[in-house]
């Protein structure tokens, strides 16, 4: 990381802090017209900045994963790589949810929900059980959503920001270019290697803006948190924050000993991807500075730059077992709906295979657990619960996520290095 970027990236954190404070301190002081003037001055300032970070994540991915495979005179070499990325994503995620069915249940033993507040809570989910209902109805069953996998509209599925179906089209896409003759390949995966690092120095101009933009997003996110919003469900969040921190312990000991870069080392390369991350609550709008960290701080080859950090993107989402067994646990306190061993078991292992099929809408993966939530006999409309209250737990899984992608990266390249570089 250059002395800019890292000056930057500090910056930019302290303005997240400092955004965060401000909007807590107007919404408790401020009148109810005035924080609306304020979140709508300042959001489009903060979107605007995020939508500059996310037009450059379809070309780049696009382009990476074309050169990358492409570029390959081994097909089996790029499946090489995508089963070591593969097996770090499961393994990794089959921990995670043994760790969340012994430490979950344990943890939130001692919530106990008066009347009262379950009675308010249950209210705030009537109110918006509409929206949450036609969210899911809109998203489709997963017979759905496994069939979308291939695109019948590739170009739909880039303007729609799916990422899976983009990935999947392109790697095939990709795959039949590496077996057309040479003369006519190289053409193309120049025109696309000059669109990947086009992308790359626009990231460097828009990175520059990221105090600006963090700020006026975390003005906003303070501002219809405030400070006795987490007071309401603390016990649950801190609950929750404290499990996802152990989670980023783990993802960082995965990337000192089993990728063996040193944690400084990481730790600086990780930074400025995580404070977009927090700021923008988007993993996917952090993938452009975990590419240019990957490939000019940890220095990793640019097959892994250009493969493993999309894939990782689009389906590896260490959040999930933790989201899913927490979620459900604390709606079983509020419902009165009591979880057996067997079921939590099960949530672990639907946790594992939804996470790869996360819609691309705000809260996503919040909106697969309502089916199944429903068979465990926890009301659909308790999800709004959750989504109301995902503030928090949000910012911790968006920053831990983005830090398992760029672990991801790492381990693969040291226990399935390329064969062969990409010229």
């Amino acid at each position: 990381m250059t002395a800019n970027n890292r000056r930057i990236t500090w910056i930019a954190l302290l303005s997240l802090v400092v955004g965060l404070l401000v909007g807590a301190a107007l919404a408790s002081s401020a009148s109810a017209a005035t924080l609306d003037r304020v979140a709508r001055f300042l959001e489009p300032i903060g979107t605007l900045w995020v939508n500059a970070v996310r037009m450059t994540i379809v070309p780049l991915v696009v382009s990476m994963l074309i050169v990358a495979v492409a570029s390959s005179e081994s097909l089996r070499s790029m499946g090489r790589l995508g089963g070591a990325a593969l097996a770090f994503f499961f393994i990794t995620l089959a921990l995670i949810g043994v760790y969340a069915a012994l430490l979950g249940p344990a943890l939130l033993a001692g919530l106990t929900i008066d009347a009262q507040a379950a009675a308010a809570l249950r209210a705030t989910a009537s109110s918006s059980s509409q929206q949450v209902a036609t969210t899911i109805s809109g998203m489709g069953g997963l017979a759905q959503r496994i069939i979308e996998l291939v695109p019948s509209n590739p170009f739909k599925a880039a303007a729609d920001g799916t990422m899976l179906p983009l990935i999947v089209f392109t790697m095939i896409f990709a795959a039949a270019m590496s077996r057309i003759p040479a003369q006519l390949r190289d053409t193309p995966v120049r025109f696309f290697r000059a669109i990947s690092e086009a992308m790359l120095v626009i990231i460097r101009w828009v990175f520059i803006a990221a105090p600006i933009g963090v700020f006026a997003l975390a003005v906003v996110v303070g501002v219809r948190l405030g400070y006795t919003a987490v007071a309401a469900v603390g016990y649950y969040v801190g609950v929750f924050a404290l499990l996802m921190i152990g989670v980023l312990l783990m993802v960082y000991v995965a990337a000192v000993v089993l990728g063996r870069v040193p944690l400084r080392r990481f730790a600086a390369a990780v930074a400025p991807a995580q404070v977009i991350a927090l700021g923008s609550r988007s993993s996917s709008a952090a993938l452009p500075a975990m590419i240019d960290a990957a490939r000019d701080v940890l220095r990793l080859p640019p097959q892994i730059v250009s493969f493993v950090l999309p894939t990782a993107v689009a389906i590896f989402r260490v959040s999930a077992p933790i989201s899913f067994v927490l979620g459900a646990l604390f709606l079983g306190k509020l419902y009165g709906v009591v979880l057996t061993t067997t079921q939590i078991v099960e949530l672990v292992v639907l946790s594992i295979l939804l996470s790869l099929s996360v819609p691309p809408v705000p809260s996503g993966s919040l909106f697969l657990m309502a089916p199944v939530f429903s068979e465990l006999g926890i009301p659909v409309e308790g999800v709004a619960i959750l989504i109301a209250i995902d503030v928090i737990p949000d910012l911790l899984k968006t920053a831990t996520i983005v830090t398992a992608h760029m672990a991801s990266a790492v381990v693969v390249a040291r226990v399935a290095p390329p064969a062969e570089a990409v010229p």
